[in-house]
């Protein structure tokens, strides 16, 4: 599988961030906005969470919560899983299909944030790759009796 860094990924891209008490009406504005699916939420210059399409969705409108009254704060996922703008994006990958998620922030190794990777980034080549790679590894652990 290419060994294409996240890093690279992210060159040209802005970090799209908010805090945890812009409500989720702004919040979903803004990745409208943007053409995203997913905010980093920052706090004190670390992060404190990633607010997701999902979120909005399962979270806010499923649980009938007024999108202008409710923080992000409330219906983030708190402490998110990150990955190292070093690391190449088949470790993202992996890190989504266990996780069950589709975007990972990325940070520095200080811990800075710089961005953000999501599944639809995979669509080309990684994406049949991996797919190879899952059905190889299920017929290898099949063939050992795994």
């Amino acid at each position: 599988m290419p060994q294409r860094t996240i890093r690279n990924m992210l060159a040209d891209r802005p970090l799209i961030t908010a805090t945890p008490d812009m409500s989720v009406r702004a919040a979903c504005r803004l990745m409208a906005e943007k053409r995203i699916g997913a905010l980093l939420v920052m706090e004190g210059g670390r992060i404190a969470g990633i607010f997701t399409e999902r979120d909005a969705l399962n979270k806010v409108l499923a649980g009938n919560l007024d999108p202008d009254r409710t923080p992000l704060a409330q219906v983030m996922v708190a402490e998110p899983l990150c990955i190292r703008a070093d690391r190449p994006l088949s470790h993202a990958l992996h890190m989504m299909s266990e996780g069950g998620f589709r975007h990972v922030p990325v940070v520095e190794d200080d811990g800075r944030a710089i961005g953000m990777v999501s599944a639809r980034d995979a669509l080309g080549q990684e994406m049949v790759e991996l797919e190879y790679d899952i059905k190889r590894m299920a017929a290898l652990e099949t063939s050992i009796g795994y």
